[in-house]
């Protein structure tokens, strides 16, 4: 198979990029810098140059790399700064989709989240509305989501992975990483506010899966066991060498419920390496 993969050098790219071509698909990662082609050339990809934002220019990488399928993993999570990923998640998205189109791409594999969810009390699953509804930096984020995804489904056929929240080397949730930090600060408290946790690996096995999937739609790639913060936040910072936060027992966060990765596990066949966060903080 013939792969396009935008966000190739990204840490769940890289991943997907190195297991496609462990089983022998041809591979073309987009970059934008000439550190990004040494990096994908050292894998043995093919590599294309481009900025996402630049249309022709990304159309000219996707018409020339003639695929069978784009897997979209574009993110901007430098510094935390999540108006560039939303903005990323919408012109960039915008852009890769009319490119893919353009080249007469019929499949598309893209990243989502599963914590866009609207509120609720249990966790959420695929038919759960996006909360755009939502006010402030959240609606900023839901909006990127629901333009991500509304753009997708223009493509005849696609997928789009509802990954939970990253954790594992190179993501916030790992030591040295923004959330590790902010865990050594003291500025992490514990509440009840619900996650639905995802290791780094299991999200790049789900996007390889995903190419063989037959069924279009959204589904949840997520761990097994959504949980709280006063759960989850004691064993991750005993593991980034963090002091034991605070606990706030103020009332959960209504949109704050995880995700039900059964449509995944039941339907797909895809199951994660790392069943909880429990197994996956303790390798960390």
């Amino acid at each position: 198979m013939r792969v396009f993969l935008a966000g190739a050098t990204g840490v769940i790219g890289r991943r997907v990029a190195e297991s496609l071509l462990r089983q022998g698909h041809q591979v073309t990662g987009l970059t934008r810098n000439d550190s990004g082609v040494a990096a994908l050339s050292s894998l043995g990809a093919d590599v294309a140059v481009a900025d996402v934002f630049d249309r022709d220019a990304l159309a000219a990488a996707v018409e020339a790399a003639a695929p069978d399928v784009v897997v979209h993993q574009l993110t901007d999570l430098r510094g935390g700064d999540r108006s560039a990923n939303s903005r990323i998640r919408q012109a960039g998205t915008r852009s890769l989709v009319d490119a893919a189109r353009s080249a007469g791409v019929r499949r598309i594999v893209a990243q989502s989240i599963a914590f866009a969810y609207e509120p609720g009390g249990t966790p959420a699953t695929e038919d759960v509305p996006l909360d755009v509804g939502s006010t402030g930096e959240r609606h900023d984020s839901v909006t990127g989501v629901a333009v991500l995804e509304s753009a997708v489904q223009e493509l005849p056929e696609w997928v789009v992975l509802r990954y939970g929240m990253l954790y594992g080397p190179g993501t916030w949730y790992a030591p040295g990483g923004l959330m590790a930090r902010a865990a050594i600060a003291g500025e992490l408290p514990a509440t009840a506010d619900v996650t639905s946790f995802l290791h780094v690996d299991d999200a790049a096995s789900a996007a390889v899966a995903a190419l063989d999937w037959s069924s279009p739609g959204a589904v949840n790639i997520c761990d097994d066991e959504p949980a709280p913060g006063h759960s989850w936040l004691p064993a991750f910072c005993e593991r980034v060498g963090a002091p034991r936060p605070s606990t706030v027992d103020a009332p959960r966060t209504p949109w704050a419920r995880g995700a039900d990765n059964s449509r995944a596990r039941e339907e797909l066949g895809w199951e994660p390496k790392w069943p909880t966060w429990r197994e996956g903080f303790a390798a960390l």
